[in-house]
C-alpha cells in the first residue's frame, strides 16, 4: 500500500506541474494589457511601460513562469494586482466560505447519492424504482441556475423564509443566520449531483447483484443484509467513489454559478472579480488552488479504489 501511495503522489505531483505550465500558458494568451487594467486605458505609454517593466512583463515567458512558479513552492502566492494585497489570504479567505458549501454539499450527495441507488437498484421494476429514475433524469437535465432562481421567488421571494442572497458570518454569533443563509445555495448545489450519484449507484449496484460472487454468496445462505453489505455494496461503490472525488472538486471550483446568483462570498466569484479585471497574479493562483483540490481528491478516489479492491494494490507491484 505504501508503494502505491508513492506512486499516486508522485504522479499527482506530475499532474499539478504540468497544469501549472498550462494555466500559466492560457492567463498570458488572454486578451488586454495588465498595465492599461490597472492604470486605466487612458494611461500614458510612459507609465505603462514603467508598470510593465516593475511587473517583470518584459522577462522571456519561461523566466517569468520559473519566478512564479518558484514563489509558489515557497508558499507565495503573488499578489492582487487590482487590490493591492497578497493574494493567499483573499483564496483562502473565500476558499472556506466555498468549503462551508462544499462539504455540506459533498455529504448530502454522498448519503442520499448511495442510498437512493441503492434503494433502487434493490426495488429494480417497482414504482418507486420508476420514479426515482423519472426525477434522476429531471433533476439532471435542469440546470443548476434554473433551480437557484426558482427557489429564491418561493422561499426568499414569496414565503419570506430564508434569504435570497449574502452571507453571514459565524463569528457574529447568529448560528440560524448562518445557516439560513447556506440551505438554498447547497440544495441547488446537492440536487443535480445527488440524482447523477445515485443513478450510477444505481446501474453499478444492479451490475454488482447478477455478478456469480453475489449469487454465490446467496447459495450459501447467507442473509440478505449480509451479501449487500458485504459483497455487493463494496463492489458497487467502486465507479461511485471516482465520481464523487470529480464532484469534490467540482463543488470547490465548479460553484460559480451558484455563488454569483446567491451573491456568496466563495472562490468562485473571487475568480469571476479576477477575471473581470484582469488580475492576472490572482487569477493564476486560484486556478492553482482549484487544480491542486481536484488533484488531491483524484488521489484520495485511488487510495479508496485501493482500499476497497485488493487488486488494484496488487496490480501495482506486478
Amino acid at each position: 500500500m505504501g508503494l502505491y501511495l508513492a506512486r499516486r503522489l508522485l504522479a499527482m505531483l506530475g499532474v499539478v506541474w504540468a497544469m501549472s505550465v498550462l494555466i500559466f500558458g492560457i492567463i498570458h494568451i488572454l486578451p488586454g494589457n495588465v498595465a492599461y487594467a490597472i492604470l486605466g486605458e487612458y494611461a500614458t505609454p510612459q507609465a505603462v511601460a514603467i508598470l510593465e517593466d516593475r511587473l517583470g512583463l518584459h522577462d522571456p515567458l519561461p523566466l517569468q513562469y520559473w519566478h512564479w512558479f518558484s514563489a509558489l513552492l515557497h508558499g507565495d502566492l503573488g499578489r492582487s494586482l487590482v487590490m493591492d494585497r497578497p493574494a493567499g489570504p483573499l483564496i483562502f479567505e473565500a476558499l472556506g466560505h466555498s468549503a462551508i458549501l462544499a462539504g455540506s454539499s459533498f455529504l448530502l450527495v454522498a448519503v442520499f447519492g448511495i442510498l437512493l441507488g441503492v434503494h433502487a437498484a434493490t426495488h429494480r421494476g417497482t414504482a418507486v424504482d420508476r420514479a426515482l429514475t423519472l426525477m434522476q433524469l429531471g433533476f439532471i437535465a435542469i440546470p443548476d441556475f434554473f433551480w437557484a432562481i426558482l427557489l429564491i421567488l418561493i422561499f426568499a421571494a414569496w414565503l419570506h423564509w430564508l434569504p435570497a442572497t449574502g452571507y453571514a458570518p459565524l463569528d457574529g454569533g447568529d448560528l440560524l443566520a448562518w445557516l439560513s443563509h447556506l440551505v438554498l445555495p447547497v440544495f441547488v448545489l446537492s440536487i443535480g449531483l445527488i440524482a447523477h450519484v445515485s443513478r450510477l449507484t444505481r446501474s453499478s449496484m444492479l451490475e454488482a447483484l447478477e455478478s456469480r460472487y453475489v449469487l454465490a454468496a446467496r447459495a450459501k445462505g447467507l442473509p440478505a443484509r449480509l451479501v449487500l453489505g458485504r459483497h455487493a455494496l463494496p463492489n458497487a461503490l467502486l465507479p461511485t467513489i471516482t465520481i464523487l472525488a470529480i464532484d469534490a472538486g467540482l463543488l470547490i471550483g465548479g460553484v460559480v454559478v451558484v455563488e454569483t446568483v446567491f451573491a456568496y462570498p466563495g472562490l468562485g466569484r473571487l475568480l469571476i472579480f479576477a477575471i473581470d479585471h484582469h488580475d492576472l497574479p490572482l487569477l493564476q493562483a486560484g486556478m492553482m488552488v482549484v487544480t491542486t483540490i481536484y488533484a488531491l481528491a483524484n488521489l484520495i478516489a485511488d487510495l479508496g479504489y485501493a482500499l476497497l479492491d485488493p487488486r488494484i494494490r496488487v496490480g501495482a507491484h506486478a
